[in-house]
């Protein structure tokens, strides 16, 4: 069965014996204050022979020796701690260790209902980013943009925590207020903008059909159910009077990969290239190929994009355009090149591991880049404060003089 890959712009393994089993040896006895290691590392998973582990459990004795507060220590979230720290060391903010409560949060993240204030937050530039506040969400309500830079959550700074902790200050109950410092480009100062949390309840995707039979299908998220939500919507177009589609992806910071892959069946022909993971030479890289029924390949289409469209959108719109030369109107993409692998941990943890980056299938690489526009626009200050749209205005402009081709 092949694992889900989940590109997330989104923390330790339990017991001893597992520690050792990652770490290609067993655990011998304790002579005096030594650890002796008994075994080898196994040479034939490629695991490093240089490595002394016992410098672990020298540290791990002397705490319990000497630490003041001995009575304090609690050793089962000393274990999560220690490989939070490994895990940190790899200085790639995707690659997390989630503890039974972290591992909860995310799950509920990625399945489309949980509480909190509705936003998806990634690093950029090495400072914690809003990639989007999702639809009709208290993120959304309050003002809360793409792009903008949280500096404190509740008066505590975000520069040295990581993205899961972060969340975990955020999430609250329904109800509860969060006090946001934002920094966003042009302000000449940061602010505080005060959140309500509430129950979140991320809608997949919805379908407007504009005048001159143009279907208008905007994509929030690429959750589990977005791939069904998306095939009752294209028979919903399929049997209508639409004639075009604009595919609106802003705001919407990606999901499940294997669900951009089945959404992308629905334009490309079977066998199109949709992306590409490159493995960085440990195997060689993977293709993953559309395998739907291309209904809409001959529709005239274009594609909405900003900078809060990361990971699953900006692999969907890559595979449009590279393939059918679809244009892209808007903003530059946010940029998150990279793919995640959940592996499910004993004791109900979880380690969310970058196993790639992916490729457009032209062989672009997204990571810190993003998609350039074909045609860009720009929201100013006033269009958000009038609520006015030009991008979409701008995609409806074009695809009016595009000819159906059916």
């Amino acid at each position: 069965m092949i694992k889900k890959r989940y590109l997330f712009i989104g923390g330790v393994i339990i017991v001893f014996t597992l520690i050792s089993l990652c770490f290609g040896f067993y655990l011998g006895k304790i002579e005096g204050e030594k650890l002796v290691i008994q075994g080898v590392i196994n040479r034939d998973l490629g695991r490093p022979d240089t490595v002394d582990f016992s410098l672990f459990w020298d540290a791990w004795i002397k705490l319990q020796e000497k630490y003041v507060d001995n009575e304090e220590l609690d050793y089962q979230k000393m274990v999560y701690g220690a490989i939070s720290g490994m895990v940190e060391s790899l200085d790639d903010p995707y690659t997390v260790f989630l503890p039974p409560e972290d591992s909860k949060i995310f799950l509920e993240d990625i399945s489309g209902s949980f509480e909190g204030v509705g936003m998806e937050i990634g690093i950029r530039n090495n400072q914690l980013t809003i990639i989007a506040p999702l639809e009709n969400t208290p993120a959304q309500r309050a003002g809360l943009r793409p792009g903008d830079k949280i500096l404190e959550v509740d008066g505590i700074s975000t520069a040295d925590i990581g993205i899961e902790q972060v969340v975990k200050l955020i999430r609250g109950p329904k109800g509860t207020e969060v006090v946001l410092t934002i920094f966003r480009k042009g302000w000449a100062q940061p602010e505080e903008i005060k959140v309500i949390r509430n129950v979140i309840k991320v809608p997949s995707l919805k379908l407007e059909i504009l005048d001159d039979n143009i279907a208008y299908v905007k994509i929030y998220h690429f959750s589990q159910k977005a791939d069904s939500d998306f095939d009752k919507m294209a028979l919903e177009i399929l049997n209508s009077s639409s004639e075009k589609i604009i595919l609106d992806l802003r705001n919407n910071p990606g999901g499940y990969l294997e669900v951009s892959v089945d959404i992308a069946g629905w334009f490309l022909e079977r066998g199109d290239v949709v992306v590409i993971e490159d493995f960085g030479g440990k195997q060689p890289n993977m293709e993953y190929k559309a395998r739907g029924n291309a209904k809409f390949s001959e529709y005239p289409m274009v594609i909405l994009i900003n900078q809060g469209s990361a990971s699953a959108s900006e692999i969907l719109a890559g595979a449009l355009q590279d393939n059918l030369g679809v244009k892209l109107i808007g903003a530059k993409s946010f940029g998150k090149g990279s793919v995640q692998e959940l592996e499910k941990l004993p004791g109900a943890t979880s380690l969310k591991i970058t196993i790639a980056k992916w490729l457009t299938p032209n062989g672009q690489l997204i990571t810190d880049v993003g998609l350039a526009p074909d045609i860009e626009v720009e929201m100013t200050e006033e269009d958000y404060e009038k609520d006015r749209d030009p991008q979409l205005d701008k995609a409806v402009e074009i695809i009016k003089e595009m000819r159906y081709n059916k």
